[in-house]
């Protein structure tokens, strides 16, 4: 009896055992799964509407007392989390906190062009075209898509513009400060990196993302030869940013010399890269940064009295199956900011050199101005030649290639139209380019949109006659 009892304990034991093990090995995959994070670990952002409540909250939700970081009115904090939770374990319980609004992780974005990426066809610059095609000088002068765009024909006719008076801040890897193609065009930027006044370019070619900044600026610098460059290092080597990193460059674009009542910050900032979930902090500045306002008349007296026009690259997302089976139409913010009502954004996808939507080009779905419009305009992106760091050229495809050939073109029109706000200025870039009717069953895409037309955009269409109709196909 006693020798059946034994044993029966034994085995009561060891199935309590077993329930034990497995529930944990569950609860550590859960955690694992919580875990996952593209953000910086251990911090947190949320704004208070009421700043005396910050002692309580950073008690309650185990955040050092002291904030990292502080911008905006009513006030956004970045927090240490000190209490051994993850960032999206304290932001999920925040969400259900009255005193705290807008709660997000400190995450991630990255060049769209970047290795590894889940959610666009980022690679290797070592992968595809070679840097040695079209990469010379000339190559660089004498590429194709100028022609496409009109571009000498709206630097040179009489209501014309090469860009004189126009800052436009880069925001990307850094650039090659001595680049030839550079020479006279730059003004002071800054290495949120590193954190200091010196933006070049840090790694080796043809190794993560070196190169991209330069690359971007170098088309900014070809289309808009009279403006200036800002350039603003807010990316490693490998591609990788953050949000409060991009924020706070963001701010001393608009304002570098942190005097609010001066204008000598940027007029247009040059995005090209992203994240696929929506950043608040973000879309609050940009916002704000269009016409002094946002909807829930949150402020940043930190911007000064610059107002900026957003150009930013779409996303390569173009060949992503998703789950219902199209393809292409997940949403990269901060372009995709658009869709919520920030009108200051311009999202630039993609063409190729025969006006077709490049394969790779993420693109938003719905006809005219309705449905999830949130890609406005369209500009060559494939096999576009620019300047690479230590005097060299090459070729790259890209929305990140796009979008700078789009900001350049905004500097055109805004040197000829100084008091244009930034809302007004994507308007016209939009108005005036060739109209697209896109219909591409195979990536469940129909939408209207249009290609960039440089020379009606700095002649506000007076030359182009009704609007002219091109082509968006397979």
């Amino acid at each position: 009896m006693k020798k059946f009892i034994r044993n029966n304990l034994f085995k009561a034991w060891l199935l309590i055992s077993v329930f034990f093990l497995i529930a944990g090995n569950f609860n550590q995959k859960s955690s694992a799964q919580t875990n996952n994070c593209d953000c910086v670990p251990n911090e947190v952002i949320f704004e208070l509407r009421n700043p005396a409540n910050l002692p309580a909250v950073a008690a309650q939700y185990g955040l050092n007392a002291t904030p990292l970081g502080q911008v905006g009115t009513p006030p956004t904090f970045r927090m240490q989390i000190t209490n051994g939770q993850t960032p999206p374990q304290i932001v999920n319980v925040m969400r259900t906190d009255a005193r705290i609004t807008k709660p997000e992780v400190n995450r991630k974005l990255s060049a769209a062009e970047r290795e590894g990426l889940p959610w666009t066809i980022g690679h290797s610059w070592a992968i595809g075209h070679s840097w040695a095609i079209g990469g010379s000088a000339k190559g660089y002068a004498k590429q194709w898509f100028p022609n496409k765009i009109r571009l000498n024909e709206a630097h040179n006719h009489p209501q014309g513009s090469r860009g004189l008076g126009v800052k436009i801040a880069v925001l990307d890897t850094g650039i090659d400060l001595t680049h030839p193609a550079f020479a006279g065009k730059l003004v002071p930027g800054y290495d949120f990196v590193g954190n200091d006044n010196n933006p070049s370019e840090e790694g080796a070619l043809r190794q993560g993302a070196f190169g991209h900044g330069t690359h971007v600026a170098g088309i900014i610098a070809l289309t808009a030869p009279e403006a200036k460059i800002m350039p603003i290092r807010v990316l490693n080597s490998n591609g990788e940013g953050e949000l409060w990193r991009v924020a706070a460059a963001i701010i001393w674009a608009a304002n570098p010399d942190g005097n609010p009542n001066t204008n000598d910050g940027a007029d247009i900032i040059n995005i090209s890269f992203g994240y696929p979930d929506n950043v608040e902090l973000l879309k609050d500045l940009a916002d704000f940064c269009d016409d002094g306002a946002t909807p829930d008349l949150k402020t940043f007296s930190e911007v000064g009295l610059e107002r900026l026009a957003f150009i930013i690259g779409a996303g390569n997302g173009g060949q992503i199956l998703n789950t219902n089976g199209t393809r292409g139409t997940t949403p990269v913010y901060p372009a995709a900011e658009r869709a919520n009502s920030v009108d200051g954004i311009l999202a630039v996808a993609a063409a190729t050199r025969f006006d077709a939507l490049a394969n790779f080009s993420t693109m938003s779905n719905g006809a005219g101005s309705g449905g999830n419009r949130w890609v406005r305009s369209v500009a060559p992106g494939e096999s576009i030649v620019s300047a690479l760091p230590g005097g060299r050229y090459g070729v790259w495809n890209g929305t990140s290639m796009a979008a700078p050939i789009a900001s350049g073109v905004a500097a055109l029109v805004k040197s000829r139209n100084p008091q244009m706000s930034p809302i007004a200025l994507v308007d016209r870039i939009d108005d005036t380019g060739i109209e697209w009717d896109c219909s591409l069953p195979s990536r469940n895409i129909t939408m209207k949109t249009s290609r960039l037309d440089a020379l009606c955009a700095v002649t506000n269409n007076e030359l182009c006659g009704v609007p002219r109709e091109g082509t968006c196909t397979e």
